[in-house]
């Protein structure tokens, strides 16, 4: 430390990360303000008093083939964390999620001698298992938000805690369904469709024309529908009419609150995969989950999911509790089909509810978790370790 100020160096590169991160920042700083943080992120760290020195929304994207369009950002990103490790040698680096970026900071930090704390694991057990490997070498300590991750990384040798799931604190208990449309301008009888396209450019560019002409599908037999589109912290309310402003309008809403909000105010939810998928689930708002990325991508990745479900919430319940579409699957006659059934089926709807329910029991309970502030907290207190850093080095080279 210097002058016994702690210095963290956080790096978070998509919008769910910037949640989860600027989590534990707050956590962090209600126990110990004097904490330093900075690094890569978005507007909620940034809320949260994080130093940002590399907007993640230039940095957000799914799918090999996006990440080789956007590899002079994502290569300038990575060469201002790495100059910033050797220049000004944080107390802790703390990675999350992200991985592809993360696991090599994770390298160099190793080289330099810094302690590396990963929270909100790779889902190294769903696909690519052989991270395992790099993150044994390169990180000191995985802060895992699900039950079974501690297991599995101690299975192969790698220290784990359980920190608890950060969306409990904010999912539930569920906000008020009527306040939350009175504050959104909703009518209070309407059945509202919520369209969650992402928080990606790439997730926009594949998903909006589909849940778009969806929704314009729906609308066409089902006049009253009202549909609901939270504009995502990474993104702007621009990038959200470049699409809406093609084709025939519809009863749309955008809001840039909270998705808590946005969420409990509808009645069926169209989202893309990913976290979001947990947080409705958590809401038990009955959802149809779709899942488009570059073709190229696809066929590349597709080989190494070692997993029967792609969307979080059905993953975590074990089981398929909401329909996902994938890459094909995902067209606008598809989608409108299901949404379409749902509709016409409230014991469907009411199944999936109740499925969902069960989510909140299997991300653990407060008493089985460490907190992540006393983590962090615990990282800065010990002195480096040694132990798996004898090749760190005074200047580590690029990689």
């Amino acid at each position: 430390m210097l002058n016994g100020v702690a210095r963290v160096l956080i790096v978070a590169g998509e919008a769910s990360g910037d949640m989860h991160a600027a989590h534990l920042v707050r956590r962090v700083h209600a126990k110990n303000p004097s904490v330093a943080f900075s690094g890569i992120g978005g507007p909620r760290m940034r809320e949260a008093g994080v130093d940002i020195r590399v907007d993640a929304g230039r940095l957000a994207v799914v799918g090999l083939v996006e990440v080789l369009r956007h590899w002079p950002d994502i290569k300038a990103a990575l060469r201002s964390m790495r100059t910033a490790l050797r220049q000004e040698r944080p107390d802790l680096l703390i990675l999350v999620d992200y991985p592809e970026f993360n696991l090599r900071l994770a390298r160099t930090a190793r080289e330099l001698g810094i302690p590396v704390l990963y929270y909100i694991s790779p889902q190294v057990w769903a696909w690519r298992r052989y991270r395992v490997r790099r993150i044994r070498q390169d990180v000191d300590l995985m802060a895992v938000v699900f039950p079974f991750e501690q297991e599995f990384y101690r299975r192969h040798g790698v220290q784990a805690r359980f920190v608890g799931h950060p969306l409990l604190e904010h999912a539930v208990p569920r906000p008020d369904r009527a306040s939350a449309r009175r504050r959104l301008d909703l009518p209070a009888d309407a059945t509202v469709v919520g369209l969650f396209p992402g928080s990606r450019h790439s997730e926009l560019h594949r998903l909006m024309p589909l849940l778009l002409d969806t929704a314009r599908r729906l609308h066409a037999h089902r006049p009253g529908l009202q549909f609901l589109l939270p504009v995502a912290p990474t993104l702007r309310r621009s990038d959200i009419e470049t699409y809406t402003r093609q084709g025939p309008p519809i009863p749309l809403t955008l809001t840039d609150g909270g998705s808590g909000e946005a969420i409990a105010a509808c009645d069926l939810i169209a989202t893309a995969s990913g976290t979001a998928t947990l947080e409705i689930g958590l809401h038990q708002v009955p959802m149809v989950i779709v899942y488009r990325i570059a073709p190229l991508s696809y066929g590349l990745l597709r080989h190494l999911v070692h997993l029967e479900h792609i969307g979080l919430c059905n993953i975590v319940a074990g089981r398929r509790v909401v329909p996902e579409l994938l890459q094909d699957e995902a067209t606008p006659a598809r989608l409108a089909a299901e949404l379409d059934r749902i509709l016409d089926d409230p014991a469907e709807a009411e199944r999936m509810r109740r499925e969902l329910g069960t989510l909140k029991d299997r991300l653990g309970t407060p008493d089985e978790a460490d907190r992540i502030e006393n983590v962090v907290l615990e990282m800065l207190a010990r002195p480096a370790s040694a132990q798996g850093r004898k090749d760190a080095k005074a200047t580590a080279g690029e990689r």
